[in-house]
């Protein structure tokens, strides 16, 4: 796979889908644990929210590796460590994206482990975690506006 450019458009369709999920989860009632864990339906939509807002990072960065570098990522766990190794991200966020991708293979494959209380705690202390990531790939993109396909 050799090296071009990075859609602009598959990056800003990627951190805007990031951002209206974790807007979804920031509207749940997550004043207290009793609120949010009330209603099983509230917990599956905020686990969704949360999924789907991970992957949309962790595809963005797989993009950005891909259409960047020519480096082709298969597992999410290593498209953190690649894009510290690219120069993307910088060691906090690509520690938070490699966290971000252990969590989202546990809301996958082992989604029956994952307690309300737990989901509860990522949902009020580490939201902003993802706008972090996402800043950090605006900022090399603004960086780097020789890399980026502005036209497709």
């Amino acid at each position: 796979m050799s090296p071009g450019k990075v859609r602009a458009t598959v990056v800003a369709d990627r951190l805007a889908w990031a951002r209206a999920m974790t807007a979804r989860i920031r509207l749940l009632p997550l004043a207290s644990f009793d609120a949010f864990g009330a209603d099983p339906d509230r917990v599956a939509a905020a686990e969704s929210y949360l999924r789907r807002a991970l992957e949309a990072l962790l595809d963005l960065g797989r993009h950005v590796l891909a259409k960047g570098f020519g480096v082709a990522v298969t597992e999410y766990r290593s498209v953190a460590e690649e894009l510290a190794r690219c120069d993307v991200l910088g060691p906090e966020e690509a520690q938070l994206l490699r966290d971000m991708a252990g969590y989202r293979n546990r809301l996958v494959h082992v989604h029956h482990d994952i307690q309300s209380e737990e989901l509860y705690r990522i949902c009020v202390e580490r939201l902003d975690d993802l706008e972090r990531v996402a800043q950090a790939y605006e900022r090399w993109l603004r960086a780097h506006p020789e890399r980026v396909d502005r036209d497709t």
